[in-house]
């Protein structure tokens, strides 16, 4: 049987276990040196290819995923029962290793249509936005943005791809001193400044402790046409924000309207890394795949942003290698530590992710998953580490301090600047995440068949030998482009995204 037929996938010469690209039933062969299930495999689970002591070490990727928790024979499953969690300990080497980005020459790099937004950046969608600051004028915003919307407000302005209503359940009862405050702040400026906006109205209810003057002051934000606020107590109520709020965004959008796609250069995309719903196959065909597309679009001058941290917790030592200075690798590390002390503060631990659907899709442990998760940051040398939110000015390839929580992650990475979204996933997430397009990645053919609707790229090929890695990751690069210059993601059809803007919430709400 040739490797590629062969019913399971061996990662690496190293590796203690095989994922099964099919379900295996007991007794059947694994197509490994004559290695017969003894269990019933699922697909993208593991199987043992060699025994097993109780306490011993379990490889994959050729890394530390666990150690056993009994003896585990040759071809038994290998999952939550005999496999569990160690601390992730490494000798790290510090970076400054001047890794190669290995950029194209100007005149060879691609180009996508934009919209030139000036100091702002380029933007790949031309909304208009509406934030709230706190939660009490989350209804309001919404109202506001349905009457454009799903009423005919936006007839005749077919060059604006719609009002957003960026809701929240926070803003108040809080610590203007406190590192969630200031999350919270740094998250909304993000958006309000975000190049895929035409427009901004804040909104306010006008006594909560998220004021929006601080916000423009502290941010240097300018009130001008395009961006506008007002409060509900200050305009009278609900009825006259509303009509007054219509009004504002009935004089943005003819200017909003009026903009034009340019060929722009890539080095003006900022593109969200990210994984949800993940599985068996992720670190196999979609993460790895993502990974090279993030590299080319490094290497045409662009910027990667990978992000999560609890997810890559196990396989930092993987990044700061990687990283183009020993202060950048530093920085990495010090976001995992201060990640185990927040979880253990609040009886928590790291090894809480992988969640439900990941443990039924293969992933044991947080070490296997973060292994797997790395892989969409690709080879390019890592030079910088963001604070959650933070506005990412540094070109190749970076990382975001966000939570595992995929909403979460990427509202943080969107308000950092990443104006496209690449998501794979193996269980099938189907957020939508506007004002940036995403872009949903399959890890494996059946999931994308049954959730076609959903999924704008299948990696299942991968898995099952008929593409590359490589091949994939061009084919998503492709997409990128083609996204970014206008066409239309899954979610975008069918109007979704509206509902994903999660800031990260820290800290006491009093």
């Amino acid at each position: 049987m040739s490797a590629l037929a062969a019913p399971i996938i061996i990662l690496n010469p190293a590796d203690d276990v095989g994922v099964a690209r099919q379900k295996i039933g007991k007794g059947e062969a694994t197509g490994y040196d004559g290695l017969m299930a003894k269990d019933l495999i699922g697909r993208g689970h593991k199987v043992a290819l060699k025994a097993i002591k109780t306490g011993q070490e379990v490889h994959k990727f050729g890394q530390v995923i666990g150690i056993a928790t009994s003896d585990i024979e040759p071809g038994q499953h290998i999952h939550l029962h005999n496999l569990q969690m160690i601390p992730s300990e490494h000798e790290y080497q510090m970076g400054g290793t001047n890794r190669d980005e290995r950029l194209l020459p100007e005149a060879e790099r691609r180009t996508f249509m934009g919209f030139d937004r000036g100091p702002g950046g380029v933007g790949t969608r031309n909304y208009i936005g509406i934030i709230s600051s706190v939660n009490c004028s989350a209804t309001v915003s919404r109202y506001i943005a349905d009457h454009f919307n799903r009423s005919g407000g936006l007839e005749g302005f077919d060059n604006v791809d719609g009002v957003v209503a960026l809701t929240h359940g926070g803003g108040c009862a809080l610590n203007t001193k406190s590192e969630g405050y200031r999350i919270l702040t740094r998250t909304i400026q993000g958006y309000a400044r975000h190049p895929n906006f035409g427009g901004i109205l804040m909104i306010g209810l006008g006594c909560e402790t998220n004021q929006i003057a601080p916000i423009l002051e502290h941010y240097k934000l300018a009130e001008g046409a395009l961006l506008r606020t007002m409060t509900i107590q200050q305009s009278g109520g609900t009825r006259k924000t509303i009509e007054a709020a219509q009004e504002i965004i009935r004089e943005m959008l003819p200017i909003v309207n009026a903009v034009e796609r340019t060929e722009q250069p890539l080095s003006a995309l900022k593109l969200a890394l990210e994984c949800g719903g993940s599985d068996g196959y992720s670190g196999i065909s979609a993460n790895p795949a993502l990974g090279v597309a993030s590299d080319l679009l490094v290497r045409h001058g662009g910027t990667s942003v990978l992000a999560e941290t609890p997810e890559i917790y196990g396989a930092e030592h993987l990044l700061t290698r990687r990283a183009v200075s020993p202060a950048v690798a530093e920085k990495l590390l010090s976001r995992i530590d201060w990640w185990r002390d927040y979880t253990a503060r609040n009886g928590d631990e790291l090894n809480n992710n992988p969640s439900y659907g990941n443990k039924q899709g293969g992933l044991t442990t947080i070490l296997e998953k973060s292994l797997g998760a790395v892989a969409k940051g690709g080879t390019m040398p890592l030079k910088a580490v963001y604070e959650y939110a933070e506005i990412v000015t540094e070109k190749g390839f970076v990382f975001m301090d966000t939570p595992g929580y995929d909403p979460a992650a990427v509202t943080g990475q969107v308000a950092g600047g990443c104006n496209v979204i690449c998501f794979t996933t193996g269980r099938g997430s189907v957020s939508g995440f506007k004002p940036a397009p995403c872009i949903k990645i399959a890890t494996n053919t059946e999931m994308y068949d049954h959730m076609d609707e959903d999924m704008d790229i299948n990696c299942g090929g991968v898995v099952t030998g008929e593409e590359t890695i490589e091949q994939a990751g061009i084919r998503i690069f492709e997409d990128i482009i083609a996204v970014a210059s206008g066409k239309k993601t899954s979610s975008e059809i069918y109007d979704y995204g509206d509902n994903e803007f999660v800031p990260w919430q820290v800290g006491a709400i009093t």
